[in-house]
């Protein structure tokens, strides 16, 4: 016997175990591990998403009400996988080479980085969904209701608009779970994706099992079957030429538009080569999925009562039959349809809200633009859950006031052809040098215009937004405004008149705008980088330094991605430059690298005006233009070498010119040091001169008096040694005579003792976090020595009200990394690169000291097998100590 509480039971653990996947996939992903989630057939079945509540319940609804023309949904879809493969793989290719995060942000992006256009994309987007996952929650709600009128000991449920909420709410707790957990560059999620792919293998099992029994269990055998649907009115087959078409032609665009399959389609791909795959496995998935519809569709037509919803044959025939556990199976499968859409959707949408309509508002209201304090991530992090949160309460308010009624493939239609207004401007952009900005905006406001008069408000009923005497005479009596009829012609079937018409105002809008108006030139380049994306798959460029510092940029990375991502990013920049430490030259390559990264995070148009405000705008080199002009290969192949070779000399100069100037500080730097050194030494053997004649002179002095002078020429004589000791001590480690005594010690060990050593407790407050109880093999000593200098220099130099220095020690890429950053006002970024120097002593510094203590921790490090450097971008002075894990181990 179906019983409602043993569904709410079965679902529930159903729930937990995708939350188990989603959260096994996470982690092997974070570690490194798990080449299973990069496999092509998780790819394909990733792209099952297409396969919503809509085909696993509706495509029998539609066979019952419509024929054969159920398959339309099935060879749309196919067809471009199979004959469009090339321009999937195009798409692909772009999506990877520009970083792209959605299909607002490809249009966008393609359309000289437009914001205006990417947040048209992605209101169009949010409004063309929200009828499709009122879809989703219908189908749950209805599945539900049908156990609970299948169930005698409960009375069936009055009112399922409490069961679409809690069907909301659980999914967006999922959604944010999962698919807000960070910010990644490349904007996948594999928890998510794992978890769509489990639901790929239980929505196809649970269709086939149902339709297994259907054939075999009720209709007889493949033959009695057979015969069923002869003599059914769906055997005949009826075709009417108009709706094919429209609906092939909407079912194909919705591979390519709808933002779930963009987002599993492009944005998550991980290699371009599973395409190949996908494009025979996906097609073979969708004639899995349709192989029983038909079936069931005749079998539910002759054995369930008159008035029964065709929708639900896949639940209701198990449930007539007495299958508990089918029909049990089978919500699972319908359930799994659902919200693995209604997952990937709110992402999509949520990356597209956020990226294109928070980012820019947030951005321009700050009055330090890109460079204001505060932690980017999260308020992009914010925005997207909110977005989740938003995008489900959209559909469910939809569910409510539409009434959830309406057939579900009728819903589903009204979607596909909301979405099907970005295909203009898609295909146009990647295959069509000559489209602009402009012909993208007009045709995507008159098509999504039309498509919301024609299609979509009319989908909610007459009197609820459209009156009845608005249906049938149109606005204020204007009769060829009336939506069934635009401009008079009636007699279309209503969704084929909606489509043709918004479609062909928006392709008409987009090229007649493009070839009477001028593209800019970012559009000139971005359209030669796009539609010639497999000669130029490194993506776009064109950016000049400008008047960019390297530190400003270092800050506003740290704020999207994150202060460890960032530092290490800009590291490695910098040693590709043939530089030391985190800050890289400002180089167009820099530049180029930096706005994919950050593209990944907040969305390309997004990341194009953070860099801009720092930079000052962006140039457009020889190459770029010789591409936008189209050229020939070879004055292309010759600017291209040029250009190198320019910016090659360039870097060069620069490195010159900064290799000269700290020639010169270091020469002053030596001046000063040698005054220093002599004037450090002359005041205590002056001291220890005088009074030494003095007692060898004087035999007339008291004990008292004799015990002061002594007690000052010792004084004198060990500070002496000091400064000799420091000299030595830089001597021997520069010329590696010195020798290493390495012992285990516990990191927290070597910090203590560095702290008692300086005293740090009274002016100035020591907050330590982090992995302390890491076991290091090292020299204490000398690791100390680095330690204790770092902090007595806080205690020194620290200039805040109240100081306050940080240790926070961490591992990260196989390191040991322990920085120390206090809150003062830093060293100014032309003195940086002086400070390890020995005859360094920059600034306040020159209180006191002979400037050897960074200059012997840098040889200290060294000698350990690591390094200290200077870390910018910090609130004050910043110093990174650095340990290769080779000699580090996890304490047991």
């Amino acid at each position: 016997m179906a019983s409602l509480n043993l569904l709410i039971f079965v679902s529930l653990i159903y729930v937990a175990f995708l939350f188990a996947v989603a959260f096994g996939a996470e982690r092997a992903a974070l570690r490194g591990q798990g080449s299973w989630l990069r496999s092509p057939l998780v790819y394909t079945l990733s792209l099952s998403i297409y396969c919503t509540a809509w085909t696993f319940y509706g495509a029998v609804g539609y066979a019952a009400r419509s024929g054969m023309e159920y398959l339309t949904i099935y060879l749309g879809p196919s067809l471009v996988m199979i004959g469009w493969f090339w321009a999937v793989r195009k798409m692909v290719r772009i999506g990877r080479s520009q970083n792209i995060t959605s299909i607002a942000d490809l249009i966008s992006s393609r359309y000289g980085k437009s914001t205006l256009l990417g947040v048209l994309v992605t209101v169009l987007a949010v409004v063309g969904t929200t009828p499709y996952i009122a879809l989703q929650l219908q189908s749950v709600t209805l599945a539900v209701a049908a156990f609970s009128q299948a169930d005698v000991t409960m009375r069936p449920l009055g009112d399922q608009n409490s069961t679409a909420l809690w069907v909301a709410a659980g999914l967006a707790f999922f959604t944010v779970l999962f698919g807000t957990r960070n910010l990644d560059a490349n904007e996948r999620h594999h928890g998510v994706v794992m978890a769509v792919a489990v639901e790929a293998v239980v929505k196809l099992f649970a269709l086939v099992a149902v339709g297994v029994f259907v054939v075999w269990g009720i209709g007889g055998g493949v033959g009695a079957t057979l015969e069923r649907i002869d003599a059914s009115p769906l055997g005949t087959w009826s075709v009417a030429p108009d709706r094919w078409l429209a609906l092939t032609a909407l079912s194909a665009a919705a591979l390519l538009c709808l933002p779930r399959m963009f987002q599993v389609m492009v944005v998550e791909n991980e290699e371009e080569r599973h395409l190949r795959t996908a494009s025979w496995a996906f097609p073979l998935y969708l004639m899995a999925m349709s192989l029983f519809v038909v079936p069931i569709a005749v079998v539910g037509l002759d054995l369930m009562p008159a008035g029964e919803n065709p929708d639900l044959f896949v639940l209701s025939l198990p449930l007539a039959e007495g299958r508990s556990g089918l029909a049990l199976l089978s919500f699972l499968g319908g359930f799994s349809s659902a919200t693995s859409m209604v997952i990937v959707a709110s992402i999509a949408l949520s990356t597209m809200v956020s990226n294109h309509i928070v980012m820019p508002i947030w951005l321009s209201r700050q009055a330090g633009g890109a460079m204001v304090s505060g932690d980017v991530r999260s308020v992009v992090l914010l925005s997207r859950r909110l977005s989740i949160v938003g995008v489900l309460l959209l559909g469910y308010f939809y569910y409510r006031v539409s009434g959830g009624s309406t057939a579900l493939a009728a819903i589903g239609l009204i979607s596909f052809s909301g979405v099907a207004q970005f295909l203009p401007a898609l295909l146009g952009g990647i295959f069509w040098r000559g489209a602009n900005r402009i012909g993208a905006l007009a045709g995507l406001l008159i098509g999504g215009g039309v498509w919301l008069w024609c299609l979509f408000l009319p989908s909610f009923g007459p009197g609820v937004i459209l009156s009845a005497e608005t249906m049938a005479d149109g606005p204020f009596g204007v009769g060829w405004l009336r939506p069934y009829a635009l401009f008079g012609i009636a007699g279309l079937d209503p969704l084929v008149h909606g489509v043709f018409w918004s479609l062909l105002l928006n392709t008409t809008a987009l090229v007649g705008l493009s070839l009477f108006t001028f593209p800019t030139p970012m559009e000139r380049l971005q359209g030669a980088q796009f539609v010639n994306v497999f000669d130029h798959t490194a993506g776009a460029r064109g950016w000049s330094g400008g008047m960019a510092q390297s530190e400003d940029l270092m800050i506003m990375a740290q704020r999207i991605l994150g202060a460890a991502e960032a530092q290490e990013m800009f590291r490695r920049a910098a040693l590709a430059q043939g530089l030391e430490g985190y800050l890289p030259e400002p180089t167009a390559d820099f530049l180029q690298m930096l706005e994919r990264d950050l593209a990944g995070s907040v969305g390309a148009a997004t990341a194009h005006a953070m860099i801009g405000q720092i930079t000052g705008g962006a140039n457009i080199s020889v190459e770029d233009l010789m591409a936008v002009a189209d050229e020939t290969a070879q004055i292309m192949e010759h600017s291209s070498q040029l250009e190198a070779k320019s910016a090659e000399l360039a870097r060069t100069a620069r490195q010159l010119r900064a290799a000269n100037e700290k020639l010169t500080l270091l020469s002053v730097q030596k001046d000063a040091f040698l005054s220093q050194i002599s004037h450090e030494l002359r005041t205590p053997m002056t001291s220890i001169r005088a009074f030494s004649e003095i007692l060898r002179e004087s035999g007339d002095l008291d004990v008292t008096t004799r015990t002061k002078y002594s007690g000052i020429i010792h004084e004198e004589a060990e500070r002496l040694t000091r400064l000799l000791d420091d000299l030595l001590d830089l001597s021997v480690l520069e010329n590696a005579q010195v020798r290493l005594t390495l012992a285990e010690v516990r990191l927290r060990a070597i910090l203590d003792r560095a702290v008692a050593a300086t005293g740090a407790s009274g002016r100035l407050r020591l907050v330590r976090r982090g992995a302390e109880e890491m076991v290091l093999n090292t020299d204490m000593d000398r690791l100390s020595q680095v330690f204790i200098n770092l902090i007595s220099n806080a205690q020194k130099y620290c200039d805040a009200e109240s100081p306050e220095l940080t240790i926070s020690a961490r591992e990260m890429d196989g390191l040991l990394i322990v920085d120390f950053v206090d809150n003062g006002t830093g060293i100014a970024p032309d003195s940086q690169a002086l400070i390890f120097e020995k005859f360094s002593r920059i600034g306040h510094q020159q209180a006191g000291g002979a400037g050897l203590g960074l200059a012997i921790c840098r040889e200290i490090m060294a000698r350990l097998g690591g390094s200290i450097t200077y870390l910018p971008g910090q609130q004050g002075a910043g110093f990174r100590v650095t340990l290769p894990m080779h000699g580090a181990m996890a304490a047991q």
